[in-house]
């Protein structure tokens, strides 16, 4: 089953049914009359949202860069001194432009975009640029956070390609979708759909070989604390934390 086919849309789900059409219409998704689908993509209560179907299914996943976690990144997150800032060069009043390659739900991008970088985000699947397209036209609604969003770039396609048609950036960001831990604790929500909507991340290997060859400073890639590095040479750094470390790979161009 392909990826598309696992997701529709039920117009009487969406706020405007019309634009539930024109969303349609844009992503190549099917308009369903009923819960015929493992995913559906809804636009309520003023935000675009994908959840599983179902009286027992969990919550809806949305992108929010305005509260919740973000919000609390942006105010307690530690600032320069956290590991993701460290990995990524952000050295006193240093701010590197940026690419993240595999921007998900877009929160580090969101965290560098607070600290004063320039991010471009890029997200092959095509759902999920629609989540991120919609949670930063709320962000940039929002008086606290506009300035942030502004600084931060969408673009939907493939990073290996996109990469080498943009300006080189001084850091290139990677994180890859985590491999199956195999543990029985139950996953969270958000990363039940993502491996749903973009199955495992077979390329790794592949783009982060185009990264080092395009960024100009450095490289970072996050994996869990316990994970091998990605096939390829060998980081030139690490920088830990209890659940995460960030391999870096200088490339000095």
């Amino acid at each position: 089953m392909a990826v598309t086919e696992k997701i529709g849309i039920r117009a009487d789900l969406w706020d405007e049914p019309k634009q539930a059409r024109l969303m349609a219409d844009s992503l190549g998704l099917p308009l369903l009359m009923n819960d015929d689908a493992l995913l559906l993509l809804t636009y309520q209560k003023g935000r675009l949202q994908i959840a599983q179907p179902g009286k027992d299914a969990p919550g809806p996943v949305f992108i929010d860069f305005v509260s919740g976690r973000s919000a609390h990144r942006r105010q307690f997150g530690g600032g320069r001194g956290q590991p993701l800032a460290r990995a990524l060069g952000l050295k006193g009043g240093k701010k590197p432009t940026v690419i993240d390659a595999t921007a998900g739900l877009g929160r580090d991008a969101f965290v560098l975009a607070t600290l004063g970088c320039q991010v471009t985000l890029i997200e092959r699947s095509p759902v999920i640029a629609a989540l991120l397209k919609d949670g930063l036209r709320r962000a940039l609604q929002d008086v606290v956070t506009a300035e942030i969003a502004s600084w931060m770039q969408l673009l939907q396609g493939d990073a290996a390609q996109l990469i080498t048609e943009l300006p080189r950036p001084d850091v290139i960001y990677l994180d890859p979708m985590y491999p199956e831990s195999g543990k029985k604790a139950r996953v969270k929500k958000e990363m039940q759909l993502f491996r749903q909507l973009v199955g495992p991340d077979l390329d790794s290997e592949a783009l982060l070989k185009v990264a080092l060859a395009h960024a100009l400073k450095r490289v970072v890639v996050k994996r869990p604390a316990k994970a091998v590095p990605i096939d390829g040479p060998q980081p030139s750094a690490s920088i830990n934390s209890p659940n995460t470390r960030y391999d870096l790979y200088f490339t000095n161009a």
